[in-house]
């Protein structure tokens, strides 16, 4: 396999290029949202320049061509994760993605006793619609616990997997912590037991190869901003018979193939969970997206990113008083902290007027940061086109702000 030239790839995504207060911007916040190279920003400027129409609807050439052109990117989304297209749902991201899971496929189906067990390093987006759910079925909520270091405590989630529980809902990799989780063994666990597995996989796609077929999931839900594509995109794949058994979770056009008012007829999986129009150009933007980084290559991905992440590590390990937040063996280039003496948003904003972009905050996970004992971190995200030299640039920057804080 040659070796890639970071430098080129880098040159691929316009934004990078420009300076903030003066200075050159650090994108240190991919966990956050990813920048978009300039075939995907050319894809969805093309659509709208050359055959904006609706999908699956008209039969002129527009139409025609623009519907080409988004069940185009559903395949490609889907050959992304080493899934088929019919068993892939486009929608807006992963939170309508577990939010489908949550009242089609749990909501009829979860009765008083059953349990749904979350871990405590879930997004929001992976607790709330459960909670939701378990409030209108008399289920009950869960809680796999973690390891101080951040790794899930695999042996009390096995004990965990007792015969209530139902559905087990996980994060591929943590968006705070960069815990990858065994998310294979974790699902074997489950399904052996006949459990349901949900896996948030928003930290993972943009960032290693994913096969939902090795890992035996039941769903699997990720967001397309997070993979280089635009916002408003995302899918949720699933196993063709929940498809099949599932009713829609909203109604209206294009998820149908009859209407009376003696009832309705529903379209086939999974154009029946895809009612109204939808963000047609978004989606072959996310297209472009997955071919770009399927041309890329995932595996020189990670490569590149554990690299960066081992520089960005040793750099960090030499700071006084600075504590990271998770440090599981297994790990993504997400990197939480704190420096003693310094609030995180104080640290962000500061690092922002050199140029550096951190997200501070909870980083929509409470439940986490309450397991640390912590109020918010500064959380710093590489992805493959960054760079040793923001790295350093970034250092300078959190030593000069530091001088600033006393």
């Amino acid at each position: 396999m040659s070796a890639i030239e970071w430098g080129k790839v880098r040159a691929d995504f316009p934004l990078l290029h420009r300076q903030v207060h003066g200075k050159p911007l650090v994108y240190f916040d991919n966990a956050n949202t990813a920048q978009k190279p300039a075939v995907v920003i050319d894809a969805v400027d093309d659509f709208y320049r050359r055959y904006n129409a609706n999908v699956s609807r008209a039969v002129h050439a527009l139409g025609s061509e623009a519907t080409d052109a988004y069940e185009a990117a559903r395949s490609t989304l889907a050959r992304l994760i080493n899934a088929r297209s019919n068993e892939l749902v486009l929608c807006s991201g992963t939170t309508f993605a577990i939010n489908l899971v949550a009242y089609s496929w749990a909501l009829p189906r979860l009765a008083p006793g059953d349990v749904i067990v979350v871990s405590r390093m879930e997004h929001h987006a992976n607790i709330v619609p459960w909670q939701l759910i378990a409030e209108r079925t008399g289920a009950q909520i869960r809680v796999a616990e973690l390891l101080p270091d951040g790794s899930l405590d695999l042996d009390a989630l096995d004990k965990a997997l007792d015969g209530a529980v139902k559905l087990l809902a996980i994060a591929h990799v943590s968006n705070v912590l960069g815990t990858i989780n065994p998310v294979r063994e974790i699902c074997r666990m489950a399904r052996k037991r006949g459990i349901i597995s949900v896996v948030d996989g928003s930290q993972a796609v943009p960032h290693m190869p994913v096969d939902v077929a090795a890992i035996g999931c039941d769903f699997y839900a990720f967001t397309g901003h997070k993979v280089c594509g635009p916002t408003g995109t995302g899918a949720l794949w699933a196993r063709r018979e929940h498809l099949q058994a599932m009713p829609p979770f909203l109604g209206g056009g294009e998820m149908i193939k009859e209407v009376s008012f003696e009832g309705t007829t529903f379209n086939d999986a999974p154009y029946k969970f895809e009612a109204g129009t939808p963000n047609i150009a978004g989606f072959i933007g996310l297209g472009a997206a997955a071919d770009y980084l399927t041309t890329l290559g995932l595996d020189q991905v990670q490569a590149r990113e554990a690299e960066l992440l081992a520089h960005f590590s040793e750099e960090l390990s030499k700071v006084d008083g600075l504590r990271l937040i998770g440090t599981a063996r297994d790990k993504a280039a997400v990197v939480s902290f704190l420096i003693d003496g310094a609030h995180a948003h104080d640290l962000a904003t500061l690092l922002d007027l050199e140029g550096v972009a951190v997200r501070s905050g909870q980083h929509c996970a409470h439940p986490l940061l309450q397991f640390y004992g912590v109020a918010a971190t500064c959380r710093a995200s590489l992805a493959f086109y960054n760079t040793h030299e923001e790295i350093e640039a970034f250092m300078a920057a959190l030593t000069k702000v530091r001088r600033l804080l006393g």
